[in-house]
């Protein structure tokens, strides 16, 4: 990867939908080389996708708790099954394994505290090996970078 494949992916983080003819204009190639490193850099798995940013305030789910979980047992199939559960519920948006004090680190997406307590009350407590759940609600979002490219 060069500066110039850096100039391409970071042209495509502000606007996935350019032309090849106005992403070659702003990284300072032609179109076709242009698009062999895009299909380069797909093929490498450097990109691995295209997506819509969604604003989830206006979607409807402005709501975020992050919800730091410990389960009962650090073992495999443990880890395995909750990481299993979480990938069926919608309002877990994010989720990371941790280390430290928690073992996962979520982000539910909701419409108010009250469709949280319901989300935690009613399936997320029920999950099994679940030991401990610690919330926190985020006051404002200080910075939103998809990754550090942007």
């Amino acid at each position: 990867m060069d500066a110039i494949d850096l100039k391409i992916l970071k042209a495509l983080q502000q606007d996935a939908r350019l032309t090849h003819q106005d992403l070659s204009d702003r990284v300072g190639l032609s179109p076709t080389p242009c698009a062999r490193r895009i299909r380069k850099l797909e093929q490498d798995g450097m990109i691995t996708g295209y997506a819509a940013q969604i604003n989830e305030e206006k979607a409807g789910f402005g709501f975020s708790v992050f919800v730091s979980v410990r389960l009962d047992q650090q073992v495999d199939d443990r880890l395995r099954d909750f990481e299993a559960e979480v990938r069926l519920f919608p309002e877990i948006v994010d989720c990371w394994l941790m280390t430290g004090r928690f073992d996962y680190l979520v982000r539910v997406a909701v419409h108010d505290l009250n469709e949280f307590e319901r989300f935690l009350t009613g399936r997320l407590n029920k999950v099994v090996g679940i030991a401990s759940l610690e919330s926190a609600i985020p006051i404002r979002r200080v910075k939103n970078a998809v990754n550090r490219l942007q």
